[in-house]
């Protein structure tokens, strides 16, 4: 049985993928290590999982799992998310973090 996918109430899990600009590294690391632990507090928040890639150091890789929908929204609108993304955006090379979407499967 494939378990259902959608509504309020299933886990929303996502991958979000970046990289840091060169000599931008320290910077964004230092960024992200302050925002996971505030994120990894928030109510709802299952998982906020901070890795790069072995062969490039400087391509993260963040996935992050709330318990519902309702959890999720409310992340996106944290008084801190906004100002996070703006710190981001200039210390990375894509125009804005890559966002995946991801299904439970079981």
């Amino acid at each position: 049985m494939i378990p259902d996918r959608e509504g309020p109430d299933v886990r929303k899990s996502l991958l979000a993928e970046f990289t840091a600009r060169e000599g931008a590294e320290d910077e964004v690391a230092h960024l992200l290590r302050e925002y996971a632990r505030t994120v990894r507090e928030e109510a709802g928040n299952l998982s906020f999982e901070v890795c790069t890639k072995a062969s490039s150091p400087r391509a993260y890789l963040v996935f992050e799992t709330y318990e519902d929908e309702a959890a999720f929204q409310r992340h996106l609108t944290a008084r801190y998310a906004g100002p996070f993304n703006t710190a981001l955006a200039p210390l990375i090379e894509e125009a804005a973090s890559n966002l995946t979407f991801l299904n439970p499967e079981f």
